[in-house]
């Protein structure tokens, strides 16, 4: 499939935001951006639209784009939302996911726990974004997806701000425990595994306001 330039654009920007590489509570120019991602003008534009939509960052007249702060009393009302709608994204995958599908979860599965074991951040945040795109997909309800999408993003950024305080084994282990849930098909597990997910990522969001 082919990708248009302003996902690409998006992708590129997503991910320098979601690692830190672009600041929270900084001002980046639009020529800087343009310059550290290394694509024109109009896709990032449309991409830094598409953020913004998302709360990820603010344009300001005549100085640039503000990177928005980590707000952790804000993650708990969005985690909130995102516990219902993975339910249903992995409920609904276990159900709908194709024999590909299924293939690149087991894959991914083992990919995410390997990378935990190892305490390799990098490979484990990127296959924890596949394994959500992959999801989304095989799902097949794009109003659940699309909702979903940009609270993931903010999810990762969190995540990667406050990893220090999270066991990355028993992260993996229970993204794993989805995973084979949606591989053998069954929706009820599937919706159980994404619960205890959530209930640990909402743990960690917690510990993190604790700490002040």
């Amino acid at each position: 499939m082919k990708v248009s330039l302003t996902d690409q654009a998006y992708d590129k920007i997503e991910e320098m935001l979601v690692t830190l590489k672009f600041k929270p509570g900084t001002i980046i120019s639009e020529p800087e951006i343009i310059e550290r991602i290394g694509m024109g003008r109009t896709p990032i534009r449309e991409a830094l639209l598409r953020l913004a939509k998302e709360h990820m960052i603010k344009a300001i007249p005549r100085k640039g784009i503000y990177i928005n702060e980590i707000h952790i009393t804000d993650h708990i009302a969005l985690m909130e939302t995102r516990r219902a709608l993975e339910r249903i994204i992995a409920m609904r995958s276990a159900n709908r996911a194709t024999a590909e599908q299924k293939k690149e979860l087991t894959r991914l599965s083992q990919r995410i726990v390997d990378a935990a074991k190892k305490n390799d951040i990098e490979t484990f945040i990127h296959a924890d974004h596949a394994f959500d795109l992959i999801i989304s997909e095989a799902c097949r309800n794009p109003y659940a997806s699309e909702a979903c999408a940009s609270l993931r993003t903010h999810c990762r950024r969190f995540w990667y701000r406050f990893h220090h305080d999270q066991d990355l084994v028993t992260s993996a282990k229970l993204h794993a425990e989805v995973m084979s849930a949606i591989v053998a098909g069954n929706e009820e597990r599937a919706g159980t595994a994404s619960d205890k997910l959530m209930d640990y990522l909402d743990q960690m969001t917690r510990a993190a306001m604790n700490k002040g």
